[in-house]
């Protein structure tokens, strides 16, 4: 892959969302909300521009984290090469 090869618009790290990838969540993803990197993030949409954080260790009555919805800039990207683009550079 190419370093133009970006994230997806929307992903989520909780494996009951529609938006949760494990493969792209493999790779690693970089955030960064208003100019600073985060690593707390839960879910993130680049188009709409917020985040969810967890909020601290609070869970719902399933058992869930509750979450908080942040808005602002927001900035994805792969800290890892995908499949293939491991290989010897050329």
């Amino acid at each position: 892959m190419t370093d133009t090869d970006l994230p997806p618009d929307r992903l989520s790290s909780n494996p009951r969302s529609p938006f949760f990838d494990e493969d792209k969540l493999a790779r690693g993803i970089g955030i960064r909300f208003k100019g600073a990197e985060r690593t707390d993030v839960e879910e993130y949409c680049r188009s709409e521009g917020w985040i969810r954080v967890a909020l601290g260790k609070k869970v719902d009555r399933h058992g869930q984290p509750l979450t908080l919805k942040l808005s602002g800039e927001v900035e994805a990207w792969f800290e890892r090469p995908g499949d293939g683009g491991d290989t010897a550079e050329g």
